[in-house]
């Protein structure tokens, strides 16, 4: 569905836009540059714990059914209040028609991607087969895959960080079991298996920001992809917590943007945000560091009002 005024908040000053612009997408890269890939000799293989193997073009993927869906990515190794994340239009091919395409073995419960750099990514299979509709992606915001971004194909699975299911510059896809390969970052210390952790982020004011008295907006964004945001809560100077506007949820895939109407009186001030998602969880105020499944804490700012 199309993307409506009532799903954003574009309007509010300083909040991150719903879109990421291509050119601000956040980038973590294990490639020393930016591999040049021509479409027309690229293809990806598709085989492993699987009926027969499967190769496909550039050209192949094209001719297939299309899907597009707005999806938020984040990277684990996003810290309380950072802005590894980011929401874009994705255009691909759903993997779970290459699956049961090649026909994929009762015992397999994984996937190993590799990119044209050599880099491995596990993805559970169960997060390439069931609803959450993940791609093989070919454009991103109406263009073509941008070559920084993974063209001409790269993974797109919503709920999972980008180390465990976002392969760019994909060539190889192997149905396999968990137990029986490592994967990149695995070997470095990370979780097998990392779900996105519900988050929320304070865009406006910033940190140590100097305000004059009167209303201000505290707005940002906040995220639990695959599950959905519920409420979002702003909490100053340690008081009760209050609840933030969301406009329209356009998809549990989606982050959402917040505003909380602030009438600012003279002195310091902390401001802290917290998240609920649809299943009902609220964001703990334990600080975790990001390795190895994701951090975890309430994201607050301090500002001085004059």
């Amino acid at each position: 569905p199309g993307l409506t005024s009532t799903m954003t908040l574009d309007g509010v000053r300083g909040v991150t836009p719903y879109i990421t612009a291509n050119s601000d997408f956040y980038r973590v890269d294990t490639a020393l540059s930016v591999p040049q890939i021509d479409a027309g000799s690229w293809s990806l293989k598709i085989h492993g714990l699987v009926d027969h193997d499967l190769e496909l073009s550039f050209a192949d993927l094209v001719d297939m059914p299309l899907i597009e869906r707005r999806v938020t990515l984040a990277c684990v190794s996003n810290e309380v209040g950072g802005h590894y994340a980011g929401n874009a239009t994705w255009l691909g091919v759903k993997i779970s028609d290459l699956l049961k395409e090649v026909g994929v073995a009762s015992d397999a419960d994984a996937v190993k991607s590799t990119s044209v750099d050599g880099m491995t990514i596990g993805t559970p299979l169960e997060a390439l087969t069931d609803d959450r509709e993940a791609m093989i992606a070919i454009a991103m915001n109406g263009q073509p895959l941008p070559l920084e971004h993974g063209f001409p194909a790269r993974m797109v699975v919503p709920g999972l960080y980008g180390y465990v299911s976002a392969t760019k510059w994909l060539v190889d896809m192997e149905v396999t079991r968990f137990t029986d390969f490592h994967a990149y970052w695995t070997d470095r210390g990370f979780d097998a298996e990392a779900p996105i952790k519900t988050f929320s982020r304070i865009d406006v004011p910033t940190s140590f920001a100097r305000l004059p008295a009167g209303k201000h907006a505290v707005a940002g964004v906040a995220w639990a992809q695959d599950t959905g945001i519920k409420t979002v809560e702003v909490r100053l100077d340690g008081g009760a917590w209050q609840q933030a506007r969301l406009p329209r949820q356009d998809s549990i895939n989606t982050w959402r943007q917040w505003v909380y109407e602030w009438d600012a009186e003279v002195g310091p001030h902390q401001i802290e945000v917290r998240a609920t998602d649809l299943s009902g969880y609220t964001q703990t105020s334990r600080r975790v560091a990001p390795r190895p499944n994701g951090a975890t804490g309430w994201h607050s700012v301090n500002v001085t009002v004059t």
